[in-house]
């Protein structure tokens, strides 16, 4: 008799542990997106699986120098980013590891994951035209490479060029065109300018409003978050080339770091982030898209219309960027 309640005992012990460390367990993530775009998904898992979701946030560069300078000892278990471009660099740099999983495979498209499963995207944003509908018809519009031609003097709007947005778009435009045929491109767009580029996409859109120039190449979710805040501005998406290769498509991301004290747990945290349950959450707070096929997008945002995005495989982003760069320098697009 003794001995069968010592066994149960110790069974129960056992069963206790294990369920104590499933519930105590914590991923840490180093985060480049903002702590309010995060946050309710972090809590969500917590209060789903039990495990604690620790993070830190700063600017993609800087995460990527940290978790090379930690090494063994970082105690990251994931990096989250925005731009196939710096996902591309992370794992280029080695701080991202291959993950296997069915899961991950069956919910996130080809196109927008790593060739070698070492980031996935979470969700999508499109890089569109934005145009002022008090000047300009949606039929003067039609590709990215029409921008470039003399109808556009004087009235083209456009970011920076040392923002990585553009310099990903570039990068996939030399990986459709080759780099001569985008340099005469990018050209033409710098002759077009109706004023010098400017640092976001919002001043973009606002000079559009106050009149310094018609058309814009902007991220959706910009466009989206001036409409919530002033509806009824003069303004509308126009989705390019869509009788060639498709509009110019990005991600947010995640990868699993390569010494994650965790794997399993944040492999188990990356396929729920790409889940129907999650991906609303994820893509909704930045008036992003899912990238999951099968989960649709925010009212708000579908309200925008259907398109047919690029399926160039987004790590041509990192793989061009630095040849993006030197080809806006030569341009002088600055």
């Amino acid at each position: 008799m003794m001995k069968i309640l010592l066994s149960a005992l110790c069974a129960a012990m056992v069963t206790f542990t294990g369920l104590s460390q499933a519930f105590s367990q914590e991923l840490v993530v180093y985060s480049a997106r903002k702590e309010h775009l995060i946050k309710p998904l972090f809590d969500a898992y917590e209060k789903k699986t039990g495990v604690t979701v620790k993070y830190i946030t700063g600017k993609a560069p800087v995460l990527l120098e940290r978790l090379k300078s930690e090494g063994a000892q970082t105690p990251a278990d994931l990096l989250m980013t925005v731009d196939a471009g710096n996902l591309w660099h992370a794992a280029n740099e080695g701080v991202l590891q291959p993950v296997s999983s069915s899961v991950l495979e069956a919910n996130v498209p080809e196109s927008l994951r790593d060739p070698e499963n070492r980031w996935f995207g979470l969700s999508k944003r499109a890089r569109t035209i934005v145009y002022s509908t008090e000047r300009v018809t949606p039929y003067e519009l039609s590709t990215y490479e029409s921008l470039a031609d003399s109808d556009w003097k004087g009235r083209l709007i456009l970011r920076t060029s040392k923002k990585v947005y553009n310099q990903s778009l570039v990068a996939m435009l030399m990986a459709e065109h080759g780099e001569k045929k985008t340099e005469e491109l990018v050209k033409g767009w710098v002759s077009n300018l109706a004023a010098p580029p400017f640092s976001s996409d919002t001043k973009a859109l606002e000079a559009i409003i106050a009149g310094q120039g018609d058309v814009a190449v902007v991220n959706t979710y910009y466009f989206g978050r001036l409409l919530k805040k002033k509806p009824g501005l003069p303004l509308a998406i126009f989705w390019p080339n869509q009788a060639s290769g498709g509009v110019h498509v990005n991600v947010s991301g995640a990868g699993i770091t390569t010494h994650s004290k965790n794997p399993e747990a944040a492999k188990a945290f990356l396929e729920w982030l790409s889940s129907p349950e999650a991906q609303n959450l994820f893509a909704d707070a930045n008036m992003e898209y899912p990238v999951n096929p099968a989960v649709k997008p925010h009212d708000f945002v579908a309200a925008w219309g259907e398109f047919k995005g690029s399926e160039l495989g987004l790590e041509k982003a990192g793989e061009l960027q630095t040849d993006a760069i030197k080809l806006m320098d030569r341009a002088e697009y600055k």
